[in-house]
């Protein structure tokens, strides 16, 4: 923890700012452009998906119109499609403050997969 502090120490007095991105890129000293630039990938194909869900879901209403059913039940797979994404950014936020030592309530990180790497981490090191 104290090596953790240090760090936030020198980057916070260096650049006379605040935080940096340098810090949370570089917590486990595992900065990689290639890993960054797939990871904003993964960010835009993820709104592609749930623009596409809702575009095909008002599709559906409105081909419905045409033939007279009602079928604007389909909206709601695009939002469907929208509280996933949510949920597994959320999911994604809480393994990263696990990882970085930060304390979460137990009921949010029950089953997460990175919980139970930690874990194991520290029985194996006593």
């Amino acid at each position: 923890m104290e090596k953790i502090i240090n760090r936030v120490n020198i980057i916070y007095e260096g650049n006379g700012y605040g935080f940096n991105c340098s810090f949370w890129a570089d917590f486990n000293c595992n900065e990689n452009s290639k890993t960054g630039a797939k990871g904003a990938l993964k960010k835009v194909l993820y709104w592609v998906v749930i623009y596409l869900a809702f575009y095909i879901s008002k599709s559906f209403s409105e081909m419905g119109k045409l033939i007279g059913i009602d079928l604007n039940f389909f909206v709601i797979f695009g939002w469907f499609t929208l509280a996933v994404s949510l949920v597994n950014e959320i999911r994604s936020i809480l393994e990263n403050f696990v990882e970085m030592g930060v304390k979460v309530p137990s009921f949010l990180i029950k089953g997460l997969e990175v919980t139970e790497k930690a874990i194991d981490k520290i029985t194996k090191n006593e």
